[in-house]
């Protein structure tokens, strides 16, 4: 399969990750969010996510930050309404 070379498409793979281990892992997410620990509750889905966006983009794409920003997006930003000692 070739590499993703546009930045659309590299933003689109990383929001479906990111959409992915936000459906699949909602327990865990609002744990974290509520202990303050979201990143070390999904430390081994985040990077399995991030091998997996790593292996589909080129490596320009991969070093713009795509994932992370999706992460934050929908992982944290979405989850607003979930009491926690960040906000």
């Amino acid at each position: 399969m070739p590499l993703i070379e546009t930045e659309e498409a590299a933003r689109r793979l990383a929001r479906a990750i990111a959409s992915d281990l936000s459906l699949y892992n909602e327990e865990k997410i609002i744990r974290g969010i509520e202990q303050d620990s979201l990143f070390d509750e999904l430390a081994e889905e985040i990077e399995e996510g991030r091998a997996l966006y790593k292996s589909r983009v080129s490596p320009d794409l991969y070093h713009r930050n795509f994932y992370d920003r999706a992460l934050v997006d929908i992982l944290v930003k979405s989850k607003g309404h979930i009491k926690s000692r960040l906000w």
